[in-house]
C-alpha cells in the first residue's frame, strides 16, 4: 500500500504545536478500556460568548452521531437525540408513523447549557431532541434550510435558526466551525428513508415520517489551542468537499450498507488520515443511554468490518471505541 500523503497543512501545524496529546485511558492498543465517567451537570444559564474560555476541553459521546463537547464552560451540541423511542427498527417491525416523542425526564439531568446546536440532517435521531434543547437552553441551531424551517414550524424563534449549507466558517472565539456539505447514506435498495427537503415551514411535525432527511451536512471543530474534530452523521461523502480539512480527530458513522462505494478508502484518504478515528452511530439508538452500548448483531459486524478497514488503509491511525457519557480529551 502506498505511504499515507503528507499534508502541508497538516505538516505545518503539527511542526508548530508538536503532535497533539490523546490524554483518554487505554488508547495505546488503539481500544478503549474503561474511561473516567462524565460528572452529572448542573443546570445554569447558557454560556455568554467569551473570549477565553476557562476549564479543559471534552467530548462526550450521546449514541448515533450525538456529541456534547465543553470547551471550558461552554457547550456545543452535535445531533443530541437522547430519547431514544422505539419505532420497531431494530426489531423489523418499522412504524413510520411512530409519534415524535420528547424525554425530558432522561434530557433535563445531561443537558444543563448549550449555546449551540449543530444538526447534520433532520432525520428524527438526529432532529427530535434539537427544539426542546434549543429552548431549555437558548442555544442557537445551525443546519439545512430544512432544519430552519423546521425548526420555524416548532415555533423557535428565527433569530436562533442559522442556515448553513456546506463552506461557512464560523467564528466563536475559542473554536471555529466549519461548515461541509455532504451525502446522507444509502440503504440496500440505494435509496434512503424519508428523503426530500423543506422550503417552506410545515404544519408542526407529529410523526417520525413528518422529519425527512433535508440535506446532509458535516462539521469540522477546531479549538483555539486545541484540537480539530470532524463530525459526520451519515456514511456517504463527496471528498472533494474534505480536502483540506485534515482533521486530529473524526467521529466517522459506520456504513449501514455497502451501496457506498470504497467508503472508509475514500474517506480516510480525503481526511488526510486522522490521529484517531472514533466510530459512531453503531448503537442501537432505541434503548437506554447506559454503558456498555447495545450493538445488534448485524451492527456489529459492520462495526467490526469498519475498525479493520480502518486499520488497513490509515495503519497510523488509532481506532477509539466510545462509551456513553465519557469525557474524552484529545
Amino acid at each position: 500500500m502506498p505511504a499515507p500523503r503528507i499534508h502541508r497543512r497538516r505538516l505545518l501545524r503539527d511542526a508548530a504545536a508538536g503532535t497533539a496529546a490523546l490524554t483518554t485511558a487505554g488508547l495505546a492498543g488503539a481500544a478503549l478500556t474503561t474511561p473516567a465517567q462524565a460528572a452529572a451537570p448542573t443546570v445554569a444559564a447558557p454560556a455568554a460568548a467569551r473570549s477565553r474560555r476557562r476549564g479543559a476541553v471534552s467530548f462526550r459521546w450521546w449514541g448515533t452521531s450525538g456529541w456534547r463537547i465543553d470547551i471550558g464552560d461552554r457547550t456545543v451540541l452535535v445531533d443530541p437525540y437522547l430519547s431514544r423511542f422505539d419505532t420497531g427498527l431494530f426489531r423489523r417491525a418499522f412504524d413510520e408513523d411512530t409519534p415524535l416523542t420528547v424525554d425530558a425526564g432522561v434530557i433535563d439531568p445531561l443537558v444543563d447549557r448549550a449555546e449551540n446546536i449543530f444538526v447534520t440532517h433532520t432525520h428524527w435521531d438526529h432532529f427530535n431532541d434539537v427544539p426542546y434543547l434549543a429552548r431549555r437552553t437558548g442555544a442557537r441551531v445551525f443546519g439545512t434550510l430544512t432544519a430552519y424551517h423546521l425548526g420555524l414550524a416548532y415555533g423557535l424563534p428565527a433569530g436562533k435558526l442559522a442556515p448553513v449549507r456546506g463552506g461557512e466558517m464560523l467564528d466563536f472565539g475559542d473554536y471555529t466551525v466549519e461548515v461541509v456539505s455532504s451525502l446522507h447514506s444509502r440503504n440496500g435498495s440505494w435509496s434512503m428513508a424519508f428523503p426530500g427537503v423543506r422550503i417552506t415551514p410545515p404544519p408542526k411535525p407529529t410523526k417520525i415520517s413528518d422529519l425527512p432527511e433535508g440535506d446532509t451536512l458535516a462539521f469540522q471543530l477546531r479549538v483555539v489551542d486545541g484540537p480539530s474534530v470532524f463530525f459526520m452523521g451519515a456514511s456517504d461523502l463527496n471528498e472533494r468537499n474534505l480536502a483540506g480539512l485534515a482533521p486530529d480527530v473524526a467521529m466517522i458513522a459506520t456504513a449501514a450498507t455497502t451501496a457506498t462505494a470504497d467508503y472508509v478508502p475514500r474517506l480516510m484518504a480525503a481526511l488526510d488520515f486522522p490521529k484517531v478515528v472514533v466510530p459512531v452511530h453503531w448503537d442501537n439508538f432505541e434503548t437506554p443511554l447506559t454503558n456498555p452500548p447495545r450493538v445488534e448483531p448485524n451492527d456489529r459486524t459492520r462495526l467490526d468490518a469498519l475498525i479493520t478497514e480502518v486499520r488497513r488503509v490509515s495503519p497510523r491511525s488509532r481506532v477509539l471505541l466510545p462509551e456513553y457519557h465519557t469525557a474524552y480529551h484529545f
